[in-house]
């Protein structure tokens, strides 16, 4: 059977470099980073700041947020259809917390949407006021 999941993500798991400023968020901040994932991935349904409280909360507690992590990167793929590269995403966030959000904060940004301004600032920036759909970009553009 065919996988549905077959778009390229629009940066390497590595590509940490070709955008600092997301990179230095994810290593210091990934809370905050998490809960702008979250906020979007969710399409509003849950805030950046309880996403991140949470994230937090698990990372400090159990050192296992990446748990956590790992269910919206799976979201991510499907609302994009994105390949499970390089493995299983909660083998990617296990191994490498920092670039696995790093990469889907990236994918986000490419995507167009403005990370620190949420949701719904983003659906108003778009002229999709109230929209629940998350914008789609066709598989073979990048910027």
């Amino acid at each position: 059977m065919a996988s549905l999941n077959n778009a390229s993500w629009t940066t390497g798991l590595c590509g940490c470099f070709d955008d600092a400023g997301s990179c230095c968020l994810t290593l210091f901040c990934p809370c905050v980073a998490f809960g702008r994932i979250a906020e979007i991935v969710d399409q509003g349904a849950t805030s950046c700041c309880v996403s991140g409280t949470l994230y937090m909360a698990l990372a400090s507690v159990t050192g296992m947020g990446c748990l956590y992590s790992c269910c919206y990167r799976s979201r991510l793929r499907d609302q994009y259809r994105l390949q499970e590269k390089p493995c299983a995403d909660c083998c990617v966030h296990w191994f490498c917390e920092a670039c696995a959000l790093c990469q889907e904060y990236r994918e986000l940004k490419n995507r167009g949407f403005d990370m620190s301004i949420g949701w719904q600032a983003n659906m108003e920036k778009m002229g999709k006021s109230g929209a629940t759909a998350a914008p789609q970009m066709n598989p073979g553009m990048t910027r």
